[in-house]
């Protein structure tokens, strides 16, 4: 057992969630400044092969395993997130101005699901603050930026917070993630549609088009999704030519929580996230894998607690994958942990 889990994990969950969550990223801020203290947590973490690299969307990933959006939403500690051993580290949501998210407590544990509900609502310090940071990058980390728009900004109007962050974000991150999916923020959701899709998507695949190089542009969708929602998403992937889609989101279902129904409802609404997503998100991936004859990328995420759930979305039809209540329960022993698996594997 990992002294994480041992030790770490046990005395961080007595604390608030979003409270700890903002003790631990204060420690990681300082220690990101330290390149001797990103070199000894990278010895320990990190592994090197050449099996485990992988190209896709014209970028060498240097292992499959990334940190998903939603813990770094600031780009505040991408470079010593990236000393963990991720091969890729996914910053935001961010949106074109700072909002606060919903009213708290708005994040919740269910510890003996090794799940998470989260109803943060896009709470970010705005796109710009991002940029100020990115600009300091120290180390090669792979980026992604994932992009939103603002509570208050109608559906009507949505392109247009997609592509301020797109072109504030432009020269500094190496790939984009449209989100729509998160139940979080009213109405998001309705981008899914068909028609509003294909109209954000084509207008920002527009713009990347008149930039002197493009960038690789993909498509968080919700697991909550429908076949016939797939087909239209599928479909338009291919329409707009997009590099890719991140399946999934987090669940509006409470499916596979073992707890009383009482302390569910006492919960209430928000995405749920962690070990019980697993077989949803898989399902979701191996249909798009095998709906677009494998010629869709796709990065999976959603449940991987342990190297073979990691496994589980490779063999479904993923070609990278993500991780965040994985790493928030089992810690980066779990990177470690996956990457010298697949090596092992020889996947």
């Amino acid at each position: 057992m990992s002294l994480y889990r041992l030790l770490i994990r046990p005395l961080l969950i007595q604390f608030n969630p979003e409270t700890i969550h903002r003790f631990t990223f204060t420690c990681f801020k300082a220690f990101q400044k330290s390149k001797i203290i990103r070199s000894i947590v990278s010895a320990q973490f990190r592994v090197e092969s050449s099996s485990l690299e992988r190209e896709l969307f014209g970028l060498k990933f240097p292992n499959p395993v990334g940190l998903a959006a939603g813990l770094d939403k600031n780009a505040e500690a991408f470079d010593f997130l990236g000393s963990m051993g991720f091969g890729f580290v996914e910053i935001g949501t961010l949106t074109p101005k700072a909002q606060s998210g919903n009213p708290k407590p708005r994040l919740f544990r269910f510890v003996n699901d090794k799940a998470l509900v989260n109803r943060m609502g896009f709470n970010n310090e705005g796109v710009e603050e991002a940029v100020e940071r990115l600009r300091k990058k120290r180390t090669n980390v792979i980026i992604g930026g994932n992009i939103g728009k603002n509570k208050n900004t109608p559906n009507e109007e949505a392109t247009d917070d997609y592509l301020k962050c797109f072109d504030a974000l432009y020269p500094y991150v190496d790939y984009f993630v449209v989100n729509v999916s998160s139940p979080n923020t009213p109405n998001l959701r309705e981008l899914q549609g068909k028609e509003p899709l294909k109209r954000l998507l084509n207008e920002i695949m527009d713009v990347n088009r008149s930039k002197e190089k493009t960038k690789p542009v993909l498509l968080k969708i919700a697991p909550d999704v429908n076949n016939s929602q797939l087909d239209d998403i599928i479909e338009i992937v291919q329409e707009t030519k997009i590099d890719g889609i991140v399946a999934t989101n987090t669940t509006i279902s409470r499916e596979g929580l073992s707890y009383p129904e009482s302390r569910i409802k006492q919960v209430g609404a928000g995405g749920l996230s962690g070990q019980p997503l697993r077989e949803k998100s898989t399902q979701v991936i191996r249909y798009i894998h095998e709906k677009s004859g494998g010629k869709i990328p796709v990065i999976g995420v959603g449940g991987i607690l342990t190297k073979e759930d990691a496994l589980e979305k490779l063999d479904a039809g993923a070609s990278l994958v993500q991780i965040y209540t994985g790493f928030i329960y089992e810690g980066p022993a779990l990177v470690k942990a996956i990457n010298k698996e697949l090596i092992r594997n020889k996947v």
